[in-house]
């Protein structure tokens, strides 16, 4: 989730390096799209073009939301500024919703009155080409970050649209080459919106799980209380919640009631440590906080004070 040193090749840079490689890749082809559709008339290049000036809107949030994300923790946000991320998986998720409504009018508006201009196939499928691999570069480059951050999947999913739509012009242009079927620019733009969806939708969800404070998909809490009910010491577990502050930062409060005997022996310390060791080893959280409580404590709450 922060901008760490490259480890084992360039996948492994820093989010912000990622992005900003990907942000330079997308926006390079989207002015290549455009002269590319001045030149040939092309309406799917220039509603590609499109697509590709959205999604780099959509790259510089992700890669603003994560310099903000890796300042680090103050008196007033505790947590430092990691839910960043999540607000630009947001920005993106709807960003991406936004032009599938607009991909998808526009699709049908062509499928009811044809282009008349006509369209240079050649050249359309050379500069389709061209995005296509730039796309697939910037894919091969997020394809490791995107799945320890949510923010950084925001971008992933922006690129992998492109890419798609890249490969949808790429047919038009060669059935149009082919056929003279103009009509191939419409049914490729409705291609793009229809497979977009799907993915905004499922990043969308996640981002509500992680505002809400859900258990990340895939925690079982009933699990995690029940081992850790068979450390050593452990009586019971109770007031379990886990949540994450973005994709791959889960963070766990529970209270343990201790055996007394454990605590007149002095063993709270290696208690609370092992039961730090075990979620971070068995269920991969690394921040986590326990409240160690005597057989008997009774629970003051707050609310009904």
């Amino acid at each position: 989730m922060h901008d760490h040193a490259p480890s084992g090749g360039i996948r492994d840079a820093g989010n912000r390096r990622l992005l900003a490689t990907a942000l330079a890749l997308t926006a390079t082809v989207m002015v290549v799209q455009i002269v590319g559709a001045i030149l040939t008339g092309s309406l799917a290049l220039l509603a590609d073009a499109a697509h590709m000036f959205t999604d780099a809107a959509a790259l510089m949030v992700a890669l603003i939301a994560t310099a903000i994300a890796a300042r680090p923790a103050d008196d007033r946000r505790t947590f430092g500024y990691q839910r960043a991320e999540v607000l630009g998986a947001l920005a993106n998720g709807v960003i991406l919703i936004v032009l599938c409504a607009w991909v998808g009018v526009e699709a049908v508006q062509r499928l009811l009155t044809p282009a008349e201009a006509e369209v240079q196939g050649g050249l359309m499928l050379v500069v389709a080409t061209v995005g296509m691999i730039a796309n697939a570069v910037s894919m091969f480059l997020l394809s490791r970050a995107q799945k320890r951050s949510i923010n950084v999947r925001g971008a992933y999913l922006e690129v992998l649209g492109d890419l798609i739509g890249s490969v949808a012009v790429i047919v038009a242009a060669l059935v149009i080459v082919t056929t003279g079927f103009t009509q191939a620019d419409a049914i490729a733009s409705l291609l793009i919106a229809v497979l977009i969806v799907p993915r905004a939708i499922g990043l969308l969800r996640e981002v509500v799980v992680v505002l809400t404070e859900s258990a990340p998909v895939g925690v079982h809490v009933a699990e995690i209380r029940e081992h850790l009910r068979e450390a050593d010491g452990v009586v019971d577990v109770h007031d379990v919640h886990v949540w994450q502050l973005t994709r791959g930062a889960p963070v766990f409060s529970a209270h343990v009631i201790v055996d007394d005997a454990a605590l007149a022996d002095g063993r709270a310390a290696a208690i609370l440590g092992s039961l730090q060791t075990c979620l971070a080893d068995h269920f991969d959280v690394a921040h986590s906080t326990f409240q160690l409580e005597p057989a008997g404590h009774v629970e003051h709450d707050s609310r009904h004070a």
